[in-house]
């Protein structure tokens, strides 16, 4: 193999994840963001039940508390938000939009917490204060002149429970359904697929499962990154010699090995623990075909040994097995093999570690559900652990991992634009204002809607909108068309700065911060990944003395928009208590709510699958049949098309960036790199190094994205590249979605890949 040039800012990371290298850039995030002293009450806080949730992912609490529960990406989150510096009126007075928009989002946000609400003034092209009341009386003024289902209302996963409740009753006693959110633009695939086939649109399992689990797949996640915390759980398991086989396009460092920062043995011996027991790099958007060939596979042996597949459960919990077991013999293992990248053998030999568990927890990421059939990838996962009736007992189950750590929370107290009839019944019951029945748009189209000009006001409750969102090169000038855009924040971003004819800055509350209202100190609640709801209350003093908190700056608008509410807004505000009241009142699964998240750890909501009862319409869980094995029509362009993941870098949670290193891919102080096999490389030209530009081929729009530099890369799957999330956004077409779920494909875009034209 010939010798690999130097490239800036690139060089192999031998360490393994976690370990002394998780320290250094804790210290290195307190170091930068916080006082030293101040820092470590902070963070001990975190995660504790008298402390604050991790602002960061949402995996659950352990219920035996070790010294910490916070990881390196949590201490940055926490430090992020809780950082010392600041971002002041005469910082908005000094600088023009139009050169902050010249910033990175890295640089941005790094400059602090906004301090005072504020005002873009197009003469001078800069924000200016302005009060509350001001502010929320123009807004309410300029949203009782505009038809509600042309206003959009977006929520971001690190919303509580209280803020998303009080979000939605204000859109909806507005008259709008209109709730584009984040999770349309990640797990929105299984809030729709899994209640299809188990009748709920979450996870079933919870951390007492990994502790009893035999077996764990891994399909299109990377934990160390992503959520972080698991790895202490998945270090547990991989420790007491459970299998964990990981199927990914991308070698990650922590499914590869990691050292626990709080085994003490590991980090005085320099020592690891190696995570997947087998890795298997399929090719992007080749999951379906894996899933398929296993269950091929299975279905093969059933038939010549017997007692492979778990017929009672079948037959007793299941419908459409059949139609199922009929798409399964049709698929061809020649068709199975050329999509994802795996042979035969490969998936044989998953299958047979499958049959011999009698317990199995399958855990799946965004690299499931990011694609144009998303939706129904979800639905194989699921049948796969039918087969064999992971479902409804000890150490198996479906185990979605969510981002933020409210995202499903959210979705609980009714952030959809598709309510149920009965949540609607009961807001009515309960509140006496009729909501809108009609289903309003996600977030794909209410970016549309602005694009159309249909559109005219945007309300986001916290959140990166625009830069989220593929298609920047449409999504960014429709932001400029807007009436009225308002964005809840704690921190200046790209989108803050997409000016419409009005827009305000509102500074909230961080998770952190002491939140105290008419009736003193208050907490909120959130939901994790395993449906457990706890409670949270800052310590810190807040930032600014002109910051408010989200249900207060909610209840602020609503107030002033609807002069004749028949929500009791500022009684609400007064005391969370009665937000919780009301949510009791008109979402199930929250008997007794008060008293319950006053009990450290909080409680579950309810989970039918767990006791095998399924609340679909017929009631019993459904196979599904995934026609073929490509997760879209072929492209034109045969062997030259590659496809295209956007990733996360270490350094980095959703579209906020702490710092520019990716340090377990090995890119340090860079984000403009492109991860190519280096087979790909050679058959294209290439050289390890080079400048590239890449075109999208699924768009009738040219979507280019030119001048990264090509990196070979041993760890990614042949076929498959990859850039950062949200810089190659611009590549991702708006429509490029799964239709069940209006989901983006951003893990399997078809590109080419070019060497970049001299100047």
């Amino acid at each position: 193999m010939a010798i690999r040039r130097e490239v800036p800012g690139v060089r192999p990371y031998d360490g393994p994840a976690g370990g002394w290298g998780a320290l250094r850039a804790t210290t290195l995030a307190i170091r930068t963001q916080m006082e030293s002293v101040k820092a470590p009450i902070t963070l001990l806080r975190t995660n504790q039940p008298d402390g604050f949730d991790c602002p960061g992912c949402a995996w659950p609490d352990k219920e035996h508390r070790s010294t910490f529960q916070f990881c390196e990406n949590g201490a940055k989150a926490v430090t992020w938000e809780a950082t010392t510096k600041r971002v002041r009126p005469d910082f908005f007075a000094s600088n023009t939009v139009t050169s902050l928009l010249q910033m990175s989002d890295y640089q941005l946000e790094d400059m602090g917490r906004i301090t005072n609400p504020m005002v873009y003034d197009r003469p001078t092209d800069t924000f200016r204060p302005v009060e509350w009341a001001d502010a929320f009386n123009r807004i309410g003024e300029i949203l009782r002149g505009l038809p509600p289902e042309q206003v959009e209302f977006y929520t971001s996963g690190r919303a509580s429970n209280e803020a998303a409740y009080l979000f939605q009753l204000f859109a909806r006693e507005y008259g709008s359904n209109n709730f584009p959110d984040c999770s349309n633009m990640c797990h929105e695939p299984t809030s729709v697929g899994l209640p299809l086939s188990i009748g709920i649109g979450k996870g079933t399992v919870s951390l007492d499962d990994f502790d009893n689990c035999e077996l764990i797949l891994a399909i299109g996640h990377n934990p160390g990154t992503n959520h972080p915390r698991m790895m202490g759980t998945l270090h547990e398991v991989a420790r007491r010699n459970v299998p964990i086989i990981v199927f990914n396009p991308l070698k990650e460092r922590a499914l590869e090995r990691f050292a626990d920062p709080q085994n003490w043995l590991e980090m005085a011996t320099y020592g690891s623990t190696q995570i997947a027991s087998t890795y298997y790099q399929v090719a992007a958007g080749g999951d379906a075909a894996a899933l398929k060939g296993i269950m091929k596979a299975l279905l093969a042996m059933e038939a010549d040994q017997g007692d492979i597949l778990d017929k009672d459960f079948i037959a007793l919990n299941t419908e459409g097995f059949d139609a199922f077991s009929k798409d399964m013999d049709t698929t061809s293992w020649e068709d199975i093999e050329k999509a994802s990248g795996l042979t035969r053998a490969d998936l044989e030999a998953v299958a047979k570690l499958y049959a011999k568990s009698n317990a199995t927890i399958v855990t799946y990421g965004m690299g499931v559900t990011q694609h144009c059939r998303g939706t129904a990838n979800v639905r194989l996962i699921a049948d796969l652990l039918f087969l064999r009736g992971n479902f409804g007992k000890p150490g198996a189950g479906i185990c979605p991992l969510r981002g933020h750590s409210n995202v499903q929370g959210n979705r609980t107290v009714g952030i959809t634009e598709k309510p149920s009839e009965a949540f609607l019944d009961a807001i009515e019951n309960s509140l006496g204002f009729k909501p809108p029945r009609q289903h309003g748009h996600d977030a794909v189209k209410a970016m549309q809607a602005m694009i159309d000009g249909k559109s005219k006001a945007l309300i986001c409750l916290g959140g990166n909108f625009a830069v989220a969102l593929p298609d920047s090169d449409q999504s960014f000038p429709a932001m400029g068309s807007l009436d009225l855009s308002v964005h809840i924040g704690t921190k200046l971003n790209r989108t803050h700065l997409l000016v419409g004819k009005e827009t305000y800055l509102f500074p909230c509350l961080g998770r952190t911060e002491l939140d105290i209202q008419a009736n003193g100190p208050q907490s909120v609640t959130v939901e994790d990944s395993m449906s457990m709801v706890h409670a949270s209350a800052g310590k810190l003093t807040p930032a600014s003395e002109h910051l408010r908190s989200e249900p207060s700056i909610i209840a602020g608008m609503a107030e002033a928009t609807l002069p004749n509410s028949k929500v009791p807004w500022t009684d609400l505000v007064a005391d969370y208590d009665r937000i919780r009241d009301l949510i009791e009142k008109t979402v199930p699964g929250f008997q007794d709510f008060n008293a319950r998240i006053r009990v450290p750890g909080g409680f579950r909501l309810p989970l039918p699958p767990t006791e095998r009862k399924w609340t679909t319409p017929s009631g019993k869980a459904v196979f599904s049949v995934f026609g073929g094995v490509k997760e879209d029509a072929d492209v034109l362009g045969g062997e030259e098309v590659l496809r295209l993941m956007t990733i996360r870098s270490h350094d980095q949670y959703n579209t906020t960036i702490y710092a520019l290193d990716d340090r377990y891919r090995g890119v340090f102080g860079r984000r403009d790199v492109l991860f190519m096999n280096a087979a790909d490389m050679d058959g294209r030209g290439l050289e390890h190094g080079d400048v590239v530009d890449i075109e999208t081929i699924v768009s009738n729009r040219k979507l280019h994205l030119k001048g990264l530099t090509a990196i070979a890369y041993d760890n990614i799957a042949r076929g498959s590249v990859a850039a950062y999330y949200p810089e190659a956004n611009v590549l991702v077409p708006l429509d490029y979605i799964d239709p069940e779920s209006g989901t983006p494909s951003y893990k399997s875009i078809p590109v080419r890949v070019v060497r970049a034209e001299p100047g």
